[in-house]
C-alpha cells in the first residue's frame, strides 16, 4: 500500500462528505457555487469529500456535467483532503467518468451500486473489475446498497486488489459482521452508508465513519457526533444525532424524494444558495416543511 492510500484508508475511518452539485437559475451547474460549501466542510474538519455521489444528484446529471463536477470539485478541494469521484451507469459511462476522475486529480472512486433492472450478481464483479482497471490504478470504494446481491457476491468484490473500502448503505448490521468477517484480512475500511444516524449501531459492530449529506449545511455538527463516535461517548452521539433527527426524517419524505432537496432548501434559507434539486427530486418543498426546515435550521446550536 503506497503512503497515499494508507492516508485514504485513514480518512476513511472518518466522515465521508457528499458535495451538492449547484445549478444556476437556469438549471445549469454553476461550480462556482460549490467553493464555500467545500470550504466549510475542510475548516470544519471533514475528513474526505465526494463529487457525483447521491447527494450530488449524479442519477440526474449529464455524463459531461458529471466531468465537470469532479473537475470542480477537485479545484475546490485542492488536495487538503481526499476527494473520492463517483462513478456508475452503463460500464462504458462509468469507465469513462473514471477516467476523467483520475485526469481531475481524485484520490479514489466511489462506485455506485448498479440501478438496471436486469443486474446479475456475476456481472457487478466484471462491472466493477473493468471501471478499476479503467482507472489505472485509482483506489475503489464500493457503495453497497443492496446487500440481497449475496455474501459470496459480497466477498469477491471486496477482494478485487483495487478495492480499499466499502460505504455500507443497507440497514443491515448483522449482515455486515458476516461481509467483514469473510474478507477480514484485507483490512478494508467499512464505513456506514446511512449517515449520521445509523452510525453508532454500525460503529458497534465494527464499522468506522459515515457519509453525510448534512456536512453542506452544518459540517460542524456532524464532526462533533463523529468525535464523539470515535471517542466510544455513544450517549453523546446519540444526544447529537437527536438534535438533527428532524432534519434527517424531512429528508425521507416523499420516499426519500426530499433527501436533496432539504440540504438544497436549508443552503438557500441559510445564504448559500446552490440552486433548485433537479426533477425527479421534490422542489420545491411544500410550504409545511420548508417551515418546519426554517424553524430547525433557526434552533441550531
Amino acid at each position: 500500500m503506497t503512503e497515499s492510500t494508507a492516508s485514504l484508508r485513514t480518512a476513511l475511518d472518518g466522515i465521508s462528505g457528499i458535495l451538492v452539485t449547484p445549478f444556476d437559475d437556469a438549471d445549469h451547474i454553476a461550480p462556482d457555487r460549490l467553493g464555500p460549501v467545500v470550504d466549510r466542510a475542510i475548516e470544519a474538519g471533514v475528513h474526505v469529500l465526494v463529487a457525483n455521489g447521491n447527494t450530488s444528484e449524479f442519477f440526474g446529471l449529464t455524463m459531461a456535467e458529471a466531468e465537470r463536477m469532479v473537475h470542480a470539485a477537485a479545484e475546490h478541494v485542492r488536495g487538503r483532503v481526499p476527494l473520492l469521484g463517483g462513478v456508475g451507469r452503463s460500464v462504458h459511462d462509468a469507465c469513462a467518468l473514471a477516467r476523467a476522475s483520475r485526469k481531475a486529480g481524485a484520490a479514489a472512486l466511489m462506485v455506485h451500486q448498479l440501478t438496471d433492472p436486469f443486474v446479475a450478481p456475476s456481472g457487478v464483479v466484471t462491472y466493477v473489475r473493468r471501471v478499476a482497471d479503467a482507472a489505472d490504478g485509482l483506489p475503489v470504494v464500493l457503495y453497497l446498497r443492496d446487500d440481497a446481491i449475496g455474501l459470496p457476491v459480497i466477498e469477491a468484490l471486496c477482494r478485487i486488489p483495487q478495492v480499499i473500502g466499502v460505504k455500507w448503505a443497507s440497514p443491515t448490521p448483522l449482515r455486515l459482521v458476516q461481509a467483514m468477517a469473510q474478507v477480514a484480512d484485507r483490512g478494508l475500511a467499512w464505513v456506514c452508508g446511512l449517515a449520521e444516524p445509523w452510525a453508532p449501531p454500525m460503529y458497534a459492530v465494527g464499522a468506522r465513519g459515515f457519509t453525510s449529506g448534512l456536512i453542506n449545511v452544518r459540517p460542524d455538527l456532524s464532526v462533533r457526533i463523529h468525535a464523539a463516535l470515535a471517542k466510544g461517548d455513544h450517549r453523546l452521539a446519540m444526544e447529537l444525532i437527536g438534535g438533527i433527527a428532524a432534519f434527517e426524517e424531512l429528508r425521507t419524505h416523499e420516499r426519500n424524494g426530499s433527501n436533496v432537496s432539504v440540504v438544497k432548501a436549508a443552503l438557500q434559507y441559510a445564504g448559500r444558495d446552490c440552486g433548485a434539486a433537479r426533477p425527479p427530486s421534490t422542489w420545491p418543498l411544500p410550504d409545511a416543511d420548508l417551515a418546519q426546515l426554517k424553524q430547525l435550521v433557526d434552533g441550531w446550536q
